[in-house]
This record gives structure tokens, sequence and C-alpha cells, in this order.
């Protein structure tokens, strides 16, 4: 009879690890149970009492890439002196988390789950609160931009939010597609070069609504 609260035959954070990037690289609905414990060298049962289910696997997987890939992007939004310096710093350093070699390309929280079933829409909606979350880290450093004088303070920083977030999950799906680092560069490079314009034109949408 075997002992309780014998340790598990594996190394549970390698194997979320590895399961991180089957989702990364498939998808939710693309990752079957068998791709997962393939990857991750242990057996359905281990997989079932180590993480319960898949939905759940998926959830911690999405908590480790946010931890490791969505953490650092974020913070050189926060600490950037300004909020467009922010803008830029984050949105290049996400150029560089999508376009880094050995590994999936993109985003995992944008590419994951692009089509939903019924038995899928917690997914959906999971994935959905994540990517809502980015929005508002933008929008509260825009925010702080108002309050230091680097952004007008009549600007819909809603708007320009969503706008700046659209443009990376673009850059996720770009990079999917085989765009390099240089050719992403150049988009953002774009954004810098048109920001004032953005910016102006929704000073003046908001004035007149």
């Amino acid at each position: 009879m075997a002992e309780r609260g014998r340790p598990r035959g594996f190394d549970r954070d390698a194997a979320l690890r590895l399961a991180m990037e089957a989702f990364w690289e498939h998808g939710y609905e693309g990752t079957s149970i068998g791709d997962l414990t393939a990857r991750m060298g242990i057996r359905p049962p281990s997989l079932y009492a180590a993480f319960g289910s898949k939905e759940q696997l998926f959830r911690e997987a999405v908590a480790l890439y946010e931890g490791l890939e969505g953490e650092p992007p974020l913070q050189a939004l926060r600490e950037a002196p300004t909020a467009l310096a922010g803008i830029e710093a984050m949105l290049r350093a996400n150029v560089r988390s999508y376009t880094a070699p050995g590994r999936p390309t993109g985003c995992m929280v944008v590419l994951a789950a692009t089509t939903y079933t019924p038995s899928t829409e917690g997914i959906r909606d999971f994935l959905a609160e994540q990517r809502r979350g980015g929005t508002g880290a933008v929008r509260e450093r825009l925010a702080r931009g108002q309050d230091d004088g680097d952004v007008p303070p009549g600007a819909d920083i809603g708007a320009l939010a969503a706008y700046v977030m659209s443009v990376q999950y673009g850059l996720s799906l770009q990079a999917r597609d085989g765009a390099g680092r240089d050719e992403l560069d150049a988009v953002v490079d774009c954004v810098l070069a048109g920001w004032d314009g953005v910016v102006a034109a929704r000073v003046t949408a908001a004035g007149t609504g």
C-alpha cells in the first residue's frame, strides 16, 4: 500500500511549463490530453491528480505565462517617465517576446482560444478578462499621464487604450504568421510617429460628443 503524501514522480513546475508551451503553440482546443501528457512526460491519471482537469491546467498555464511574459512589458509600461514612453516600452518588449527564437511565437493570451464551443465558453470569458486587464493597465498609465501633464486633459483615454491594445493584438497575430522583430518594430515606429495625431483626434471627438 502506497504511503500517504508520497511525492509525485515528476516535477510539477517543469510539467506546467511544458503544458504552457503546448497551449501557447496549439491553443486550448488544439491541445488534447494526449498531447499534454506526451509533452509533459506523464500519464493522464498523474495529470488529473496534479492539476484537476484540462481547464484548470490551462488556467495555471496562463497564470505562469502572465508572470513570465506578460508582467515584464507591463512593468515597462508603468515605470517609463511618460505615458508614450511606457507604451513604446511595452510594445517593444512584447515584440521581443513574440519573436524570441526557440519557442512559440505571438501572445498565448491572444492566440490560445480563437474559436469557441459551448463547452469552452469559460475559457473564452477567462481569456477576455485577461485581455481586459491589459487594456486597463494602459488606461491607468494614460490617466497618470494626464495627471503628470504629458497626455492632454481632454484625451479619450479609453479609446486610446483600446487602440494601443489593438495594435498589440495585431503584432501577436503577425508574429504567429512569421513576421520578424524588425518588421514588428516598424509597426511600433508607425504608432509613435502618428501618436500626436491620434491623441488630438480623440480630444476633438471627446469634446464634440
